[in-house]
């Protein structure tokens, strides 16, 4: 007796249409992200762009905020890559009610709306906040190094700029005198009246070459200037690497991208690439992201006050405790945790193995200071210190972003673009944290 199968027959049609609703079971990440759009989200800043009566109807803003919240949600962030899922995936489709944008259209509208889908990262925190997954009871502050979209290899230092631009001006001065001679000389024997005084087009290229590197020199020089001014009211231990000097003249190895001008060269585990740092402060009960930030300075000592101002802009509370690794490590910063009231555990130095407390490197902080009151509190907490928190708090979190979604490299360029970008992976981030809370 033969064994009897399903039928499987690919021809036959349905007979009544499927509801998107059937393409994925109950409970998926899907249902979740297309109804918190629809219903929850306000898209006020997205919409009121839309005044325009005239022409084809585009996509709804609605689904096209959906389809990009979703696809960062599954780790899938090119635009290419988010119209292809349209076409082949039922998740997507149950998101998108089997509409088939292509990829200039998800490129162009997230374009256009890129900061307004950077600031939904405020509402779904504060959804976070009345799931009651965020306490504030300890926050862990941390920075990573995101590669930039442009190569390390386009990148060229101040004093290479100045060798280089001497260079091409003696270059471009002796084509000059050369061109020159052709000229007279094809005068001479063709006659004054006839063409041929135009430069080759090599001159042309070295000109723009010229051009650009004086204009990336000229921008060093300024942002020098600034950070020269800035850094008379810091401490000198707090100074920065490779800064520029007193009178404002940029630091030789001070370096500029050709591609990105805002990224800068940063030490990652990789060696030296084109980066931004983004800063995230995670909440220690949800990993919820409560704050996020990105600069382009390699160093995070800077980003302290930044982000837990943040946090309290954002969430409307100050965190209880916060911990931090050594590179946050200054006066001013302590100093500001104990003035918003604020308990705070930075590092003084790095963590040697086995060691109870982060210690300092050289002998320890000067006693009277901020610095020697935290290496107290670091020390007599041991190895029950709060700042133990900070390593399986926060390190997860960038861990799931890179290795879990596979965001390791940002897509656009500009410090305004990719901060919003840094955001909208947050946003991404704390949808799927609170997914999980809502179907548990």
């Amino acid at each position: 007796m033969s064994k009897t199968f399903r039928p499987w027959d690919v021809d036959q049609a349905w007979l009544l249409p499927p509801s998107i609703k059937e393409f994925v079971p109950k409970g998926h990440l899907a249902h979740f992200v297309r109804s918190l759009v629809r219903e929850t989200l306000d898209l006020s800043a997205i919409l009121s762009t839309y005044t325009e009566e005239r022409g084809y109807p585009p996509y709804h803003p609605g689904m096209m905020t959906a389809l990009i919240l979703y696809a960062y949600c599954q780790g899938i962030h090119s635009s290419r890559r988010i119209a292809k899922g349209c076409e082949e995936r039922v998740d997507f489709m149950a998101v998108t009610g089997m509409q088939t944008p292509d990829f200039r259209t998800v490129n162009e509208f997230r374009s256009r709306h890129l900061k307004a889908l950077g600031d939904l990262f405020v509402q779904v925190l504060q959804l976070c906040q009345k799931a009651k997954m965020v306490s504030l009871g300890h926050v862990a502050l941390d920075g990573t190094k995101l590669r930039a979209n442009a190569s390390k290899n386009k990148a060229m230092s101040y004093q290479r700029m100045s060798e280089t631009e001497q260079r091409l001006k003696d270059e471009v001065a002796g084509w000059f005198e050369q061109a020159q001679a052709v000229d007279a000389a094809e005068d001479e024997e063709h006659g004054a009246d006839k063409r041929g005084d135009e430069l080759p087009d090599w001159v042309a290229d070295k000109e723009k070459r010229l051009k650009k590197l004086q204009e990336a020199k000229a921008a060093l020089e300024a942002e020098a200037r600034e950070q020269a001014e800035k850094a008379k009211e810091q401490p000198k231990r707090d100074r920065q690497r490779n800064a520029p000097g007193v009178d404002g003249t940029p630091h030789p190895k001070a370096q500029r991208n050709f591609t990105d001008p805002e990224s800068r060269i940063m030490k990652t585990k990789d060696g030296f690439q084109q980066c931004y740092n983004a800063q995230a402060a995670v909440d220690s009960d949800s990993q919820v992201i409560v704050a996020c930030d990105l600069t382009s300075s390699a160093t995070d000592v800077n980003q302290l006050v930044t982000v837990t101002d943040q946090i309290q802009q954002n969430t409307g509370e100050i965190p209880k405790e916060l911990s931090a690794d050594a590179g946050y490590c200054s006066e001013g910063n302590i100093e500001h945790l104990k003035n918003s009231g604020i308990r705070g555990y930075i590092a003084i130095g790095r963590q040697r193995h086995g060691d109870a407390a982060p210690l300092s490197r050289r002998s320890k902080p000067e006693p009277g200071t901020a610095r020697h009151e935290m290496w107290l509190r670091l020390k007599q907490g041991g190895f029950r210190s709060r700042y133990r928190l900070r390593k399986q708090v926060v390190e997860p979190v960038f861990g799931q972003v890179k290795h879990a979604r596979g965001f390791r490299q940002l897509l656009l360029r500009g410090i305004k673009k990719v901060s919003a970008e840094w955001r909208l992976i947050c946003t991404a981030h704390n949808l799927l944290k609170l997914a999980a809370a809502t179907v548990a």
